[in-house]
């Protein structure tokens, strides 16, 4: 019998887990909630008697398992030390060596959320018979990761696919969460959409569907008012698809992928905002028609388990 491979999604709210065959093939997923208490000391132990729970349920052995890929919310360096998790209270720590000892010395490796989900949607997603490729989630922040020769690019201080932190607009007063005045979160995510919204309702006196939700608008009402032809709600999505497409194009001319993968929530809509972003980006890289086309991600909040269970397998 094949050992399987885990993969382990931690988050904020919820731990995701998946039990897998080394080809892909999902055989199991569950969830536990992520307990934050005493700066997050127990979800690692919850998240290794989760293991072994369902292991015996499926009568299976820590023996038949070949590992456990982890994917964390912050930077995550080589050899699996984390500085900060701010969602989950961690500092200072091997989060990989702690599950490892947890499980009687199973191997563990583990590496940033956004990268993880990047290398499932690479290996059973969107990105699928791709070997080099960069993935886009646009929820409330702007996540990101890049895939090379189907390994991972983290870099040097983990900082690599931190695509929501490119500096792309000058004049930006507000502040991003990361203290920066200009990144690509602050007009490309969920809440940059809402607020660009908020703004251009601001400084225009035109009819608008936007208006009926006032300052409490969302990015999915901007983008099905853009959807219904309302001027300027496209207005909106053409600002954001401007900054986002030229991201896009300094990562193009700086690792060159085969292709862009946009996941998260934004994403739900579909080929309408890809294709508004993809000519803005074609534009904006006008020095070759040959380069990575954009396409949507397929697996959804599962990228991160089938990521992280490929980690094992990298």
């Amino acid at each position: 019998m094949e050992k399987k491979c885990i993969g382990v999604d931690v988050g904020g709210t919820t731990v995701k887990i998946g039990l897998f065959e080394p080809q892909g093939t999902l055989l199991r997923k569950w969830e536990i909630p992520s307990r934050k208490e005493e700066n997050g000391r127990f979800i690692l132990p919850d998240t290794a008697q989760s293991i072994r729970r369902v292991l015996e349920e499926e009568k299976l052995s820590l023996a038949d398992i070949e590992g456990v890929g982890m994917g964390l919310p912050g930077p995550v360096l080589p050899d699996g030390f984390v500085e900060l998790c701010v969602n989950l209270g961690w500092r200072n720590m091997n989060a990989q060596e702690i599950l490892s000892g947890l499980l009687d010395g199973v191997k563990v490796c583990s590496a940033n959320d956004a990268n993880v989900a990047a290398l499932g949607e690479m290996w059973q997603g969107g990105g699928k018979g791709y070997r080099n490729l960069v993935m886009v989630t646009l929820g409330t922040g702007v996540g990101g990761g890049v895939i090379l020769d189907q390994k991972i690019v983290a870099g040097s201080h983990g900082l690599g696919g931190e695509i929501g932190h490119i500096h792309i607009r000058e004049g930006e007063k507000e502040a991003c969460n990361c203290g920066g005045h200009g990144c690509v979160e602050q007009v490309a995510s969920a809440t940059g959409i809402a607020r660009e919204a908020r703004r251009a309702m601001a400084a225009s006196q035109a009819d608008s569907l936007m208006r009926r939700f006032g300052d409490s608008i969302t990015a999915r009402d901007v983008l099905d008012a853009a959807k219904a032809g309302d001027a300027l709600a496209l207005e909106v999505m053409e600002t954001v698809s401007y900054y986002l497409g030229w991201a896009l194009a300094i990562v193009t001319m700086t690792v060159d992928p085969d292709i862009f993968v946009i996941g998260g929530g934004v994403s739900r809509a579909g080929t309408f905002l890809t294709d508004m972003v993809e000519r803005q980006y074609r534009k904006l890289t006008p020095i070759s028609e040959n380069k990575a086309g954009i396409a949507l991600a397929t697996l959804g909040n599962d990228a991160g388990i089938y990521g992280a269970a490929r980690l094992i397998l990298s």
